[in-house]
């Protein structure tokens, strides 16, 4: 394997990971944050007849990891065409 194909596997990598962290940390913080920690300030606000705080953690959520699915699956793409990594 040559070395800039080893270095440019290595910085794919390091950039797939430093997706999967900076995605999984909005979702933590959305699900354990806005569910759990700020649930009684959150719960000052409705979305229907629900209290926002109620509703984060029984459905946001669930809203949010999706999106954040949705945003790996694009970043993840451009990802393999910058690195020539794509499948046809």
């Amino acid at each position: 394997m040559p070395t800039n194909d080893t270095d440019a596997r290595a910085k794919y990598w390091k950039t797939n990971l430093m997706y999967l962290a900076v995605l999984l940390s909005v979702w933590f913080a959305v699900s354990y944050g806005c569910g759990i920690l700020l649930v009684d300030e959150l719960n000052r606000f409705r979305i229907g007849q629900a209290k926002l705080g109620f509703w984060f953690a029984q459905q946001g959520s669930i809203y949010v990891f999706v999106v954040l699915i949705a945003a790996y699956v694009v970043l993840m793409n451009r990802l393999d065409r910058r690195f020539g990594f794509r499948e046809e």
